[in-house]
């Protein structure tokens, strides 16, 4: 049985400065830095408009909007619920901190997983052939035959055009 794309690491291959970090999946704890906490903080206090030591759905909405975002109050209320922890219909700095980490990580995860692409993804069409499958294959040192490499696009293909997008891409590395 041929190696699956979800078993390939490819994150050591960034461009980065940084020293190479597993793709994060939305589900990975964050730790945060002193200094991102005391930003957190600030930017809490700033929201909090009334010193309540809590922010309202009214008050996210407004974290939101100098974000660009413009969340409908259903949606706002929803935000609070993933993280409202008390259940006391709004977010105290520690689910605050929950809230923003949740974000953060899906952003690194985001990010991650486009590299993670673009490793793929030789010619920056959007999408992975199988030409393009079989050349980083045998640079990780998997000299696959082409049954195996067509097997692996199949596999992933969901739209069955014969390349692996993006989204298909996304949905192999997501946590099932």
């Amino acid at each position: 049985m041929p190696p699956t794309l979800e078993k390939i690491d490819t994150t050591s291959r960034t461009t980065s400065n940084k020293p190479a970090q597993p793709a994060m999946a939305p589900e990975t704890p964050v730790t945060l830095s002193a200094e991102e906490t005391q930003a957190y903080k600030d930017v809490f206090a700033l929201f909090d408009k009334d010193g309540s030591g809590t922010i309202t759905a009214a008050e996210l909405g407004d974290i939101m909007k100098s974000l660009g975002q413009n969340p409908s109050e259903s949606e706002l209320q929803d935000m609070i619920n993933e993280v409202d922890v008390d259940h006391s219909g709004s977010i105290d700095f520690d689910e605050f901190l929950k809230m923003m980490s949740q974000t953060v990580k899906a952003t690194d995860f985001a990010h991650e997983t486009r590299a993670a692409f673009n490793v793929f993804d030789k010619d920056g069409s959007g999408t992975i052939s199988a030409d393009e499958l079989r050349q980083v294959m045998k640079s990780l040192g998997e000299n696959l035959t082409d049954e195996e490499i067509d097997e692996m696009i199949r596999e992933a293909d969901k739209d069955r055009n014969g390349t692996i997008d993006y989204e298909e891409f996304v949905q192999l590395l997501s946590p099932k």
